[in-house]
């Protein structure tokens, strides 16, 4: 394999561990001669910027903590490695529109979220939140009224069809459900490859569905689409999980129905993050929270490192990349 001219690694002690474990790191090392690593927590953002220039590296790998590239940036640099999602804190449009190559994690982490996914899904299902609380702070135990239901047999509705509600719909099948989609890229042969229904109305996504997972990207066409009005067609003791990105939702709209009590809601993302602490879903217990973690998980970010491993290869030997950030992918990006 082609080495690389050259690499410079901005990434902190976890982050090393955590996206590129052994023998992931040596093999990131072994793709160049010229191989620097900092540690961001420590050097800061004046003395990246100091490194950057002097260094000049063709590649950049960076993460979470890796500070903001500089307007003008080094000459030689032509491809910003990013191991995780959002990157925006660190690259700008108009890096991206001068020329600069960018990519994420991709669709490395999918499975993984719709993991968190189908954790919601079950635990609205048996009432998890509701109980988790009355058991430690009310001393409870179940009772003749306790309602609780199996995801066996049910009706679930995904609104998006990306890869996230690809790998769920595998997820889904050993529990017999019946899956619909409503998402403009469900075709007659999404239907026959994945088995699901194509729904062109979210209110029939809504009205026709036991349980409904929101996992559409958030676009101009989708901020605010799902309304007070789809969810009050959810059937009482229905399911709402949100994995995707909270400001599809009108949320002053799901407090209002969540507050009913007549459906349970599990929520991952929110249209404010972090979550206030006074905000008006926290302790509801009909409403599952947990704080925009449904992926990666610790042990699986390694995953991302070896997507990224992939990516530095194919960059290495001239082919084409995966989950490259175009213009338009950046302006859609969280």
């Amino acid at each position: 394999m082609p080495r690389l001219p050259s690499i410079l690694a901005v990434l902190t002690p976890a982050e090393q561990e955590e996206f590129l474990p052994e023998p992931l790191f040596t093999e990131v090392r072994g793709l160049t001669t010229n191989f620097r690593l900092i540690d961001p927590g420590i050097s800061g953002k004046e003395d990246f910027y100091r490194t950057l220039a002097t260094v000049d590296p063709e590649i950049l790998l960076a993460c979470w903590n890796t500070p903001p590239l500089p307007e003008m940036l080094p000459p030689r640099l032509r491809y910003v490695c990013y191991l995780t999602g959002s990157l925006k804190k660190v690259v700008t449009r108009a890096h991206i529109e001068q020329g600069l190559l960018v990519t994420n994690w991709g669709n490395s982490i999918s499975r993984i979220v719709a993991e968190g996914a189908l954790l919601h899904i079950l635990s609205c299902l048996r009432r998890a939140s509701y109980w988790t609380i009355a058991m430690h702070h009310d001393g409870a135990w179940k009772n003749g009224g306790s309602q609780t239901a199996s995801l066996f047999g049910q009706r679930v509705g995904l609104h998006g069809f990306g890869s996230v509600a690809r790998e769920l719909v595998q997820l889904l099948r050993p529990f017999g459900v019946a899956i619909s989609a409503c998402a403009p890229d469900v075709d007659i042969e999404a239907e026959k490859e994945f088995g699901v229904t194509c729904t062109r109305s979210l209110d029939t996504l809504f009205a026709d569905n036991d349980i409904i997972v929101e996992l559409a990207p958030l676009v101009p066409a989708t901020a605010g689409c799902v309304t007070e009005k789809q969810l009050r067609l959810i059937r009482p003791g229905g399911v709402f999980v949100n994995v995707g990105r909270g400001q599809v939702v009108d949320e002053d709209a799901l407090v209002r129905v969540a507050r009913e009590g007549h459906i349970f809601i599990g929520l991952d993302v929110f249209a404010v993050e972090p979550l206030p602490p006074n905000h008006p879903l926290r302790g509801l217990t009909n409403v599952m929270l947990t704080p925009h973690l449904a992926g990666p998980t610790i042990d699986r970010r390694r995953d991302a490192g070896a997507f990224a491993l992939r990516n530095l290869e194919a960059y290495a030997e001239g082919r084409p990349l995966e989950a490259v950030v175009t213009p338009e992918v950046y302006d859609y990006s969280s």
